[in-house]
């Protein structure tokens, strides 16, 4: 006989189930187990724990056991009795329903599919019923659409068949006789059926439903089922499941327990009409039973149709409490609504509105922590999170739930029932290589490859290495493709420029002949490498690691490719992780998973007669397989348990939380499946994920016991615009409002964006007697924030001591005026600011920006003046892979060309003589400081031609840039350190660059005397001893333009619009007052008037520059002396 038992509370369901199963069946063993089926796994390992308070317990209910319960599904279970009974009563059909479960049966319907649309040549079945699918799986002209569509094809229509087998039987049964009533569009649908069940060779359960349902009422003992068995806390059961139950129902004992929240309801529901949904009656009067209730009340409904005679009986639960929550669950149950009475004030439902997901987890967090300090005998273990998205924010909680620095961090969280690809990184390092057989190999993917934890385990690579590794990748200009041949499959297999094998060869190339050969060609001709430079030996054995992980992933792709049978994929599969990543003892069950899950993968395939597939078959069903597959259960662990809104949803606690209930994310967003033919006429029972959503929140309702937590994205992140909440969630609220008018703006708390705001420590502010926020760094920060907003400090007081005098390299005084900022920063405080690190690109190049051609220009100009041949230079540049491919790289070429053509020719005129390098050692007396040896070595001095009007020698600079202040600077540098150590030689300085308009711009300077250098340069040591006590005010282009200005005699305002000029950046072009170290140094957005209004710092010596003026003149004004620019 079928019993209901039903309740509003789980608990007293489960007080029922104590009192059913604490004695065994009539005439059964008292040794038998009894068949428990539970329909989640948290649930299931709440009623083991609380069946132990009851079964063998003594007085106090603390040493009982469960025993004697076998735990099953209700679908696991009742598809086990049929598959029983089919194999007693139809031998020949006895695998039927494991054939035509989902997973296996998409093999069958993917090789149906091919007859019916093959990827390619003609159909082997041309049914003109299957013009439509046959549209759908090939484009227009005859060719292959990607094989991804078929895949998702033969699955989704699997899992309808499954669907329609489930909760239409009769409409399978009715299909397999030939017939087809359906809507003229869906006629194909019984049409692939019949294939699919001819290829199969075996009846759908839904045919054999009503013998098997005949056959256990003749004959009981066809199933190995004992003589009770219960299904609990359910609000939905298919229709063919509810026929078998009713079944079992006339030999057994079944039980069945519901979690109804209103017996008033229950008594007074009309018998439904028929099974349309269309027909049904809904007499319910509480506004939120009519809203949330529908799975359950068609539960009800389908009961009372198919088990008519079923015994009735209701489990009272406890009255609630006299709180907002309380009252709210006794109107439920009575199913009225309540007269508009006085807010009782409480807390027992608390909706926060958020700024963002994080934000929201923040919250949960603070009141958490506020329950459990207002109430010292709640416990971690009585609160429980359920969370639409729990993917979104696992990471989130963990992070938020995890700072040491928060009292929260104290607390045991356990995110549950997460994705399987989430939990076992060989599972996710799997469905990844899937992905990345099919990709190009961008330099983005096969990096973030090398940063999963396992492959970074199996390679020993640590952060630095992955870094390491980054910079190669750009350095060695990578962008996708593993190599020529790999690019076949995009129509560019004679490209190899940009792959990785020939990024790779540039870096280990560069490990065997190290950087002395980084601007030449090694190797054949045609097979020319550019070594990759600056590859440290330190470092060789990183290069050999990275090398054979990517040779491995090469390996990989190629098992990963082709048609194969479905077990050889499968092996390939599981060869190409186990080669990738690392096992150790304590992650074999990470291997076991894998190898069960794609041993089942090859079973259903071998089950269903597969032949061989492509790889994107395997892959999206794989990937689809993994993603479905929920980790071990860790539920009722002692912790705070954060869950998805399914398998906890019945179970009691003290306090329930519902994180993330925006709109749009809860319930579920689902579009109509115009494919569906069970959603052109829904019925009672019928699956509706919208409608299973708003029963979790009546669930949850129901299930609280002390407060409702309910956490919502109120306002956008960027704009602070206001968002609505959930739609269930608004219509709580509502009902709420009208039982106790006022109470939306008290539950409803509006939270401000920053954890750091004041109102997060203001008693009352947010709802609570007391400061809401429990974080003491964010209120720290709120402190702070609260005050008067202090003037930032200066970068330095006061000025340091004097540095220690030590020899001086001649490039670090170059480096010096050069940068002062930087300089200050490297040289006296040994403090390096972070560069911009340049990202992979994961495009071919087919253009270049600015920066990127300067680089092609300046290495080209390089290899001219090194005397290499042009064809060369277009291999070498070829070869380094930063050019855009093929006749595109060959228009940069061209066009920075007869920018180095001009160069060269100018700087041809004095090779007199080739360069030669010039060491210079200076003893100077330095003021205030003493005596300093400078040392250091000048390039590129040659002799003057003779016959022209200039003699001595020359330091030549040639370069691809406009000559600046910089390049000046360095010029007149090394001009000064010639003229003081070769006393009696006359020297002059040359920069060759580019000039303004296609011309070459020509820099000299000099000649100065001896005597003029030493003293000159003895007065730059001295300027450079005061920056080095207190960042000096001299940025090189700012100073250049202020000086320049002033050395015209131009008036004061034009000198500071110079100096302005020169500094500020303008929407274009970011000038010296965007640099880091001169931010760090003078401040962000410090205008000119910081510089031009600078005072000395306390201690500054009298005899320094006292002001910008005098610093800028100081160093520029001898150099303006015998500055000369031409243009050519």
């Amino acid at each position: 006989m079928l019993h209901v038992h039903r309740s509003e509370s789980a608990a007293a369901l489960v007080d029922g189930l104590a009192d059913v199963l604490r004695l065994p069946a009539a005439g059964a063993d008292p040794f038998a187990p009894d068949v428990l089926a539970v329909g989640a796994r948290g649930t299931e390992r709440w009623i083991a724990q609380r069946l132990s308070h009851h079964l063998g317990a003594g007085p106090g209910g603390d040493d009982g056991v469960c025993a004697r319960v076998d735990f099953s599904s209700p679908s696991r279970l009742l598809d086990q009795v049929v598959a029983e009974v089919v194999a007693r009563t139809r031998p020949e059909a006895g695998a039927a329903v494991e054939r035509w479960s989902a997973d296996a049966l998409t093999w069958d319907v993917l090789e149906v599919l091919e007859d019916i649309a093959p990827a390619t040549g003609p159909a082997p079945d041309r049914r003109p019923e299957f013009a439509v699918l046959r549209h759908h799986l090939r484009t227009p002209d005859g060719e292959g659409v990607p094989r991804v569509r078929r895949t998702a094809v033969a699955t989704r229509l699997a899992r309808l068949f499954a669907r329609y087998g489930a909760a239409r039987p009769e409409l399978l049964t009715a299909w397999a006789a030939g017939g087809s009533d359906v809507p003229a569009d869906l006629r194909w649908q019984p049409e692939v059926f019949r294939a699919v069940r001819e290829h199969v060779g075996l009846p759908a359960p839904a045919e054999l439903l009503d013998d098997v349902c005949a056959a256990l009422r003749a004959d009981p003992a066809l199933t190995s089922l004992g003589p009770r068995c219960a299904v609990f806390v359910v609000t939905r059961l298919a229709d063919a499941r509810l026929r078998v139950l009713a079944a079992l129902a006339e030999h057994r004992e079944v039980h069945l327990f519901v979690q109804h929240p209103s017996p008033a309801l229950w008594a007074r529901a009309a018998p439904s009409a028929g099974l349309r949904r269309a027909q049904a009656v809904a007499d319910v009067r509480h506004p939120l039973l009519l809203s949330l209730s529908r799975d359950v009340r068609e539960l009800q409904a389908r009961l009372a149709l198919a088990v008519p005679g079923a015994a009735d009986t209701h489990h009272r639960a406890p009255a609630p409490p006299d709180t907002v929550l309380g009252r709210l669950q006794r109107a439920l149950a009575a199913d009225e609504v309540p007269a508009p009475s006085p807010d009782p004030g409480d807390t027992s439902v608390q909706v926060h509105s958020c700024h963002g997901r994080a934000r929201q987890v923040e919250v949960l967090r603070e009141v958490v922590l506020g329950l459990l300090d207002a109430d010292r005998t709640l416990q971690p273990r009585d609160v429980l999170v359920l969370c639409p998205d729990v993917e979104t924010f696992a990471p989130l909680v963990s992070a938020v739930f995890s700072t040491d620095s928060h009292p929260g961090g104290a607390l045991q969280v356990s995110v549950a029932d997460r994705s399987a690809l989430q939990t076992n990184p060989l599972l996710a390092l799997a469905a990844r290589l899937l992905v990345l057989a099919q990709s190009r190999l961008s330099a983005t993917e096969v990096l973030d490859l090398a940063g999963a934890a396992a492959v970074r385990q199996r390679f020993a690579l640590d952060d630095e290495d992955l870094e390491q590794i980054r910079e190669w990748t750009v350095d060695a200009g990578v962008h996708w493709g593993l190599s020529a041949q790999h690019r076949e499959t995009w129509a560019l297999g004679a490209l190899a420029q940009g792959s990785w094998r020939a990024g790779l060869d540039r870096l280990l190339v560069g490990v065997a002949v190290g950087g002395a050969h980084g601007d030449d060609l090694v190797g054949p001709l045609e097979h020319a490498v550019v070594p990759l430079a600056d590859v440290e030996s330190s470092r060789v054995d990183l290069a050999g690691r990275f090398a054979e992980l990517v040779d491995r992933l090469d390996a990989a792709v190629a098992r990963l490719s082709g048609r194969h049978g479905v077990a050889s994929w499968c092996t390939a599969l599981l060869d190409s992780v186990l080669d990738l990543a690392d096992v150790t003892p304590d992650t074999t069950w990470q291997v076991t998973q894998l190898r069960r899950e794609l041993g089942a993968v090859a079973a259903d395939a071998a089950r269903a007669g597969t032949a061989a597939v492509g790889l994107a078959d395997v892959a999206a069903l794989v990937a689809e397989r993994f993603a479905g597959r929920p980790q071990r259960a860790n539920f009722r662990t002692g912790a705070l348990t954060v869950c998805t809104t399914t398998p906890m949803r019945s179970v009691p606690h003290r306090v329930v939380c519902l994180l993330g209930m925006d709109d749009g994310a809860f319930p579920r967003v689902t579009n109509p499946d115009a494919d569906d033919v069970l959603a052109r006429d829904p019925h009672l029972g019928d699956r509706d994920p919208r409608s299973e959503d708003r029963q979790v929140l009546l669930d949850a309702i129901c299930s609280a016991g002390d407060t409702l937590v309910v956490t919502y994205s109120g306002r956008d992140v960027r704009t602070g615009a206001t968002l609505p909440p959930a739609v269930p969630v608004g219509e709580l609220l509502d009902s709420l409002e009208a039982a106790h008018p006022g109470a939306r703006q008290r539950i409803v708390v509006q939270h401000p964006l920053q954890p750091t705001d004041p109102k997060n420590f203001t008693r009352g502010a947010l709802g609570t007697t007391g400061p809401f926020s429990y974080d003491r760094s964010a209120f720290a920060g709120a402190a702070t924030g609260a005050g008067e907003p202090a003037a930032p400090p200066p970068f330095l007081p006061a000025g340091l001591p004097p540095a220690p005098a030590a020899d001086l390299d001649l490039d670090q005084l170059v480096q010096f005026f050069q940068h002062p900022a930087r300089a200050f920063l490297r040289q006296r405080l040994d403090v390096a600011t972070a560069t911009r690190e340049e990202e992979p690109a994961d495009a071919l190049p087919v253009e270049l920006d600015a920066l990127q051609k300067w680089a092609v220009g300046d290495r080209a100009l390089t290899a001219r003046l090194r005397g290499t041949d042009p064809a060369d230079i277009v291999r070498l540049e070829t070869a380094r892979g930063d050019l855009p491919p093929g006749p595109l790289g060959i228009a940069v070429l061209r066009e920075v060309g007869p920018a180095v053509d001009r160069i060269a020719a100018v700087a041809a005129e004095f090779d007199t003589d080739p360069p030669r390098s010039v060491d210079v050692e200076l003893d100077l007396d330095v003021p205030g400081v003493g005596r300093l040896r400078t040392t250091g070595n000048v390039r590129g001095v040659r002799p003057v031609r003779p016959g022209g009007r200039a003699t001595g020698h020359v330091a030549v600079t040639t370069i691809y840039s406009r000559i600046k202040a910089k390049q000046t600077v360095r010029a007149w540098i090394e001009l000064l350190a010639l003229s003081a150590a070769n006393p009696g030689t006359e020297f002059r300085a040359v920069v060759v660059g580019r000039g303004s308009r296609g011309s070459v711009g020509l820099l000299t300077l000099g000649p100065v005397p001896s005597g003029t250098a030493r003293g000159a340069l003895s007065d730059l040591l001295e300027l450079r001893a005061h920056g080095l006590r207190s960042p000096l005010p001299l940025p090189v282009d700012t100073a250049m333009a202020y000086a320049t200005a002033a050395w015209n005699a131009r008036p004061a305002a034009a000198c500071r619009q110079a100096a302005s000029q020169a500094w500020v950046s303008d929407y274009s072009f970011p000038k010296e007052d965007a640099d880091e170290e001169n931010v760090t140094v003078w401040g962000a957005g410090a205008g000119v008037d910081t510089l031009l209004d600078w005072t000395p710092p306390p201690g500054w010596p009298p005899a320094a520059p006292q002001t910008f003026q005098a610093a800028a003149q100081r160093f520029w004004e001898p150099l303006l002396g015998v500055y000369r620019m031409d243009e050519r």
